[in-house]
């Protein structure tokens, strides 16, 4: 511990980072849940500074940023607002060390256009997860480049379509291209007459593509989700549905079990690792159900706490000191 501060030294022996994290408003914070909260505590432990930046609040000036935020600073899980922000300040990208992108979905015009303005810094200030990477992994979609990987998956906006594909499985999967957290996500048995009013839901009578997927029967025990640090397995949790609900997301009501990492889980990773690594995606989230990859998450991938309190107490201490070794990393002159 630091002499006198009550705070941990960072692994590089460098000076507090000033980091700066775009995501939601403070007030919508879960703090028993939160994976952006734990990481905050995480790194506030090591003496970082911490900033928080909201929706539309990055300018460009003659090539660059400056960010409008707040300092923000995590107090006490027990009180009735956990985390104290101080008046909005202008930061110049001079000032700052790492930004990192922790936005819940859906990727919406705001989402994007800050990512194409984070862009615009300079190689030694890292962005986590990098904005190209984050616009090229629709988390539904992406993972169709993998299909040996999948379950069968349809993607259409044809009505025609769906209804072959449905004629082919017992039972399938409809879900949006852009939800989370089990929002919009049906189960439906061949026949039955709710599966078109999904489609028709989701799709906007045929106007957007949905996703469809042979339900996979090992869901019933619930889906694996697993978070990857830099292509590595960092750990994993069992999310497993409430009573009467199909969704195993934690948002509607599933609960976490304790599980292990089998090789079906190492050989999914080992595949996405390198793809992943090369579009700068270092803190991921993909879900497992029965050995078949099924989504793969990089806007805001969650469970860190859930996984924490299964007893990998150390997983937020071990994203920061990989956040910490990129900072040092970008800033080693080139050889």
């Amino acid at each position: 511990m630091c002499p006198g501060c009550g705070q941990s030294p960072n692994k590089v022996g460098m000076s507090p980072l000033h980091i700066v994290i775009r995501m939601d408003p403070v007030d919508r914070i879960a703090v028993d849940k939160d994976t952006s909260f734990q990481i905050m505590v995480a790194a506030q432990a090591r003496g970082h500074h911490l900033y928080h930046l909201g929706s539309a609040a990055i300018t460009v000036d003659k090539g660059q940023l400056r960010f409008l935020v707040s300092p923000i600073t995590a107090i006490d899980r027990a009180l009735p607002q956990p985390c104290h922000t101080g008046p909005t300040i202008s930061l110049d990208q001079n000032d700052v060390d790492l930004v990192l992108i922790r936005t819940d979905p859906p990727f919406d015009d705001a989402y994007v256009h800050d990512t194409w303005l984070l862009d615009l810094l300079p190689q030694h200030i890292p962005v986590v997860n990098h904005p190209t990477g984050i616009r090229s992994v629709n988390e539904k979609l992406w993972a169709c480049r993998f299909p040996d990987l999948l379950p069968p998956t349809l993607v259409t906006a044809d009505r025609q379509a769906l209804l072959d594909f449905m004629a082919e499985h017992d039972c399938v999967i409809l879900k949006p291209t852009d939800g989370f957290g089990g929002q919009g996500v049906f189960r439906c048995p061949t026949g039955d007459g709710n599966a078109l009013v999904a489609y028709d839901c989701l799709s906007g009578n045929g106007q957007r593509p949905v996703v469809v997927q042979r339900f996979v029967p090992a869901a019933a025990s619930g889906d694996k989700r697993i978070l990857l640090l830099d292509g590595e397995i960092l750990g994993a949790v069992l999310r497993v549905h409430a009573p009467g609900d199909h969704r195993n997301n934690f948002l509607a009501g599933g609960a976490p079990q304790a599980c292990t990492i089998d090789d079906d889980d190492r050989r999914i990773v080992a595949r996405l690792a390198p793809h992943l690594r090369a579009l700068g995606l270092l803190f991921v989230g993909i879900d497992v159900i029965g050995g078949q990859l099924i989504e793969v998450n990089v806007t805001s991938p969650t469970c860190l706490q859930e996984m924490m309190r299964l007893g990998a107490t150390d997983l937020d201490e071990r994203i920061v000191d990989r956040l910490e070794q990129l900072v040092a990393e970008r800033r080693q002159p080139p050889t």
